[in-house]
């Protein structure tokens, strides 16, 4: 191939790698639309992206859930739709988590509290395993007790 040749592949390239992150922010980080593509069928697909993940961080991390009641999933739903995740889905529950202590939130000071814990407790590289063994502990005795 002729150098002006690599040199419009190269050029291609480029222009694709643009679009493509382009497309991939308007999708993850509620970016504005590129040009060429339909506005609605991309928020569609956006909402669906953000509600998986939202669905894996409640696997990934149950007790933010339960913590936040019926308040979890719009909470996730507005912090992600500006926010692409970076580091995996622990990760993302974390700095979910972080974000809303950040903001004050939630607004009940007990589940407030709760969930400074939870994120105090899951900061580390590596989560503490005996205090999630007594959690766990403490949910089934509580339940086998009624």
């Amino acid at each position: 191939m002729s150098e002006t040749g690599t040199t419009h592949t190269e050029a291609a390239r480029q222009r694709l790698a643009l679009r493509q992150t382009a497309l991939l922010s308007a999708l993850v980080a509620g970016t504005p639309v590129p040009e060429g593509f339909d506005g609605a069928r991309l928020r569609v697909q956006s909402r669906a992206l953000a509600a998986k993940r939202a669905d894996v961080v409640a696997k990934v991390a149950p007790e933010l859930p339960e913590i936040l009641g019926a308040d979890y999933r719009r909470r996730f739903l507005e912090y992600a739709a500006r926010r692409p995740m970076t580091g995996g889905y622990r990760h993302d529950a974390l700095a979910f988590a972080r974000h809303l202590l950040d903001a004050g939130r939630p607004a009940d000071p007990g589940a407030r509290r709760e969930l400074a814990q939870w994120w105090r407790e899951r900061r580390s590289p590596a989560p503490h395993r005996t205090r999630e063994l007594l959690r766990r502990a403490r949910g089934v005795l509580g339940r086998g007790a009624r």
